[in-house]
């Protein structure tokens, strides 16, 4: 975690701190904090209020220097909008914004008290929890491949401490373990292909293992995935000269009797469609196309680090997808693990044929629920856009689960038709299923190829196309769906205590 986190019960006038944080309402309203810092500042809050300074409009920010009667060198105001819409994700933007601005600003510390703003239905524990992980991202900064330069001289942040009644070292620790899994996924999803390939991913599924008690890993190589028979995986793989992998890691929180949780991540390293070739324009995005992959492996990283009491194994095939002579081809009749044959019809519906191998792979460790998570289909982004992630099982229960962990840590999904009405786009004249449904409900489609390889086991399908990185030359991977798969894993930990 990049920032450290702590409580404190002092009052904010009192807080002998670099910069206090306190919110105002848009309708002159000032938060509990803002109005004690406005009390002993004598009127200080209120004067900048009718000068026009400050608007209280949402995310908006106004900085207050050294006032008599107040200790902090500074006070950030930030705007909350108005009082009555205030809810969760409003309090998420906050957060990130008065994150931001203490970024930019030359102190090593600062004192947030917007933890104590009310926010309907949320208690201390997850405003707490939720203050921090977004402040953690809003800081974050990729640098890995930027030349080295020069540490500034002027302080930089590396600590918030938050004003909270809530248990800190439960909200906290989950926090910390959460922007962990968060910074590992981003940090995957943001490297350029030519460093973070399949070898890498192995790489730092090792660094995992080795640091970790409680932790196993194996790594599947070319030769072991072929006589396991997994020609879907391994056709897609044909055109590269870099080699797939099939990562397998373990956690043992529980008794080696207890069936495991599964995650798996769809690992495409590199996308460029293979035969089927994409677009020149917006292709160096398909760097995130790992990003399934990455936030499994996020995932797994806080579930180990939080030692939950339950054991989880993470599967993930890591494949580029590229044109060659030895490239596998449109009509191309492939034969999974499962025994499926595939019709190939475009090959740029690769990573429904990497996970159905890995998802049939994942049946020896006889989870009790499996997950999987893909950047699967632009058609998910054309129905749910950038905010939701597409969530598609026949099982209700866990539908209903993982629903309720994306609303509570705001990392949402969004649940589409899993119907066998759609199964007949998949029929072909030449295998047992096509990879492609044609034109229309791509995103279904898709979840009903996976289907067929998930009969007879609690399995649901998270598409993150949408969700999984930020568009643009400076977009950048959002750790998504790392919050909502550990929150889930949470609420199972939870309920077994109930």
């Amino acid at each position: 975690m990049s920032l450290e986190f702590s409580t404190t019960n002092e009052a904010p006038e009192t807080a002998a701190s670099p910069c206090v944080v306190v919110g105002v309402y848009d309708d002159r309203m000032l938060s509990s904090a803002a109005a004690r810092i406005d009390e002993k500042s004598d009127g200080a809050i209120k004067r900048l209020i009718d000068s026009g300074d400050i608007s209280g409009k949402l995310g908006s920010s106004t900085l207050l220097f050294a006032q008599p009667g107040i200790n902090a060198a500074r006070v950030l105001m930030i705007g909350l909008g108005e009082q009555k819409k205030f809810d969760a994700a409003r309090f998420q933007r906050v957060n990130a914004e008065a994150a931001k601005q203490l970024k930019s600003l030359p102190l090593a510390s600062a004192t947030s008290y917007l933890v104590d703003i009310e926010v309907p239905g949320r208690d201390a524990h997850w405003k707490l929890r939720q203050a921090a992980i977004v402040s953690d991202a809003a800081t974050y900064k990729y640098t890995a491949t930027f030349k080295p330069r020069e540490k500034s001289k002027a302080e930089q942040l590396g600590a918030i401490v938050f004003h909270s009644q809530a248990d800190s070292g439960t909200a906290l620790a989950q926090a910390e373990a959460m922007a962990q899994g968060i910074l590992l996924a981003r940090e995957l999803g943001n490297l350029p292909p030519n460093i973070c390939n399949p070898a890498y991913l192995a790489e730092q599924a090792k660094k995992i293992a080795d640091a970790h008690d409680g932790v196993s890993l194996d790594v599947l190589e070319r030769a072991d995935m072929e006589k396991l028979g997994m020609g879907s995986l391994l056709a897609v793989a044909q055109g590269s000269a870099n080699a797939p992998k099939l990562i397998v890691l373990q956690w043992r929180g529980a008794a080696d009797s207890e069936k495991p949780y599964a995650f798996v991540g769809k690992g495409i390293t590199f996308d460029t469609g293979g035969i089927s070739l994409k677009p020149g324009a917006g292709m160096e995005e398909m760097k995130f196309d790992m990003c399934g992959a990455a936030g499994v492996l996020g995932a797994f990283y806080a579930a180990v680090l939080l030692k939950l009491p339950l054991n989880l194994v993470t599967v993930v095939p890591a494949v580029e997808n590229m044109p060659d002579g030895a490239s596998y081809r449109p009509s191309d009749v492939v034969t999974s693990m499962s025994g499926i044959t595939i019709e190939v019809l475009n090959t740029d519906a690769e990573g429904r044929l990497i996970l159905c191998d890995a998802l049939t792979y994942v049946q020896k460790f006889d989870p009790q629920i499996t997950i999987d998570a893909a950047t699967l289909t632009g058609a998910c982004v054309v129905a749910l856009g950038k905010h939701a992630s597409g969530l598609m099982s026949q099982d209700d229960e866990l539908v209903e689960q993982l629903l309720s962990a994306g609303n509570t840590t705001l990392d949402r999904a969004w649940r589409l038709p899993l119907w066998d009405d759609y199964q007949n786009q998949l029929d072909t004249g030449y295998a047992d299923v096509a990879n492609i449904g044609g034109k229309y409900a791509g995103a279904i489609t898709a979840g009903c190829f996976l289907a067929r390889f998930t009969e007879g086991y609690r399995w649901a399908h998270l598409d993150i196309a949408g969700s999984a990185w930020d568009e643009g030359r400076k977009g950048s991977a959002t750790g998504r769906p790392v919050a909502l798969l550990v929150q889930y894993l949470l609420d199972r930990v939870a309920a077994n205590k109930a």
